[in-house]
């Protein structure tokens, strides 16, 4: 997992999930409220329709596109410009390698409902993880909220998911989006409390993405502290993003103080947006997603909890 130092001092950049820097007293300041309680903004924020063209992902772009935990940042620095962190101090630091010790991770058999997530903000190729999930209308795919939106700020373009995907492969072809959603914290605030999002994606010769490869279960307000099986396509050491990934462990409070909850798991940048699944492993439901680490922590993935921020959110997707 990709980790921050504590320190704004420029570093080498690479990595696909949020990533945060010391111990803060975090819950509540970016705008966000303990997630057992009921959300204080309800509203989904739902981008203009897209217009993705597949073709624009070819396997050498694929391969070249960059992990997303730089948006992140950016979103982090607009808020502190805004005088919207008073007293926190460094939330985010600017992300650099911290390799695992472990030999290189071969990687499972891919899972054929959770795949890659390529996109583009200002022209620039990024790539997260995703997962289908059940819905009404059998298109959508959940992952990061920093996978869909820059929170604050643009929603992205050039949206396709490619399902199963193994070393370059897309057995499954590739999806673009037809519409995003995230949350109002997320897009207004940037607020990590609820960095979750959702594609709406366009039919393939008149086929949905869940009745295609299928879809997780999915379920929101659940108990905290349960076993979670987590995946994505870390990229950094020792992992490069070419083979799904997975972690299972049981979830932890945020000691330092996100209403988040954490996973010991070494995933690196790349698995940002990969499914929390509960119960019988790629069969589980689906109740989080990757979001981010700290430095301080390094060996364990944190993630938004599923409250009814989120439910509106998926609602919205779920709609049409």
């Amino acid at each position: 997992m990709k980790k921050l130092s504590r320190s704004l001092v420029a570093l080498a950049a690479a990595g696909a999930l949020v990533v945060l820097a010391a111990p803060v007293a975090y819950a509540g300041v970016l705008g966000g409220h303990h997630p057992s309680e009921p959300a204080v903004d309800l509203g989904e924020v739902v981008s203009t329709a897209l217009h993705s063209d597949a073709t624009y992902w070819t396997p050498q772009r694929m391969r070249k596109a960059k992990p997303a935990d730089v948006l992140a940042r950016r979103a982090y620095d607009r808020q502190r410009k805004a005088g919207l962190l008073g007293g926190v101090g460094d939330l985010v630091g600017t992300p650099f390698s911290l390799p695992s010790t472990k030999a290189a991770a071969p990687g499972i058999a891919p899972v054929a409902h959770v795949g890659k997530v390529f996109f583009t903000f200002g022209g620039v190729d990024y790539v997260c993880s995703g997962n289908s999930v059940s819905s009404r209308n059998h298109d959508v795919v959940a992952t990061a909220g920093h996978c869909v939106n820059e929170g604050p700020g643009a929603y992205a373009s050039h949206w396709t998911f490619v399902p199963g995907y193994d070393d370059g492969s897309a057995p499954y072809g590739k999806w673009t989006a037809r519409r995003l959603v995230t949350t109002s914290q997320w897009a207004k605030k940037g607020d990590l409390n609820f960095d979750t999002g959702f594609a709406v994606l366009a039919t393939r010769s008149g086929r949905h993405i869940g009745t295609v490869v299928g879809g997780s279960g999915v379920a929101f307000n659940q108990p905290k502290g349960q076993t979670y099986t987590l995946y994505g396509y870390p990229a950094d050491s020792p992992f490069d993003g070419e083979k799904l990934q997975k972690c299972t462990g049981k979830a932890v409070k945020d000691s330092y103080g996100s209403a988040d909850q954490g996973v010991t798991c070494d995933m690196t940048g790349g698995s940002s947006g990969g499914p929390w699944l509960v119960g019988s492993g790629s069969r589980g439901t689906q109740q989080s997603v990757n979001s981010f680490g700290y430095d301080s922590d390094p060996d364990r993935m944190y993630g938004p909890y599923w409250g009814s921020a989120i439910q509106g959110s998926y609602n919205s997707a779920s709609a049409g």
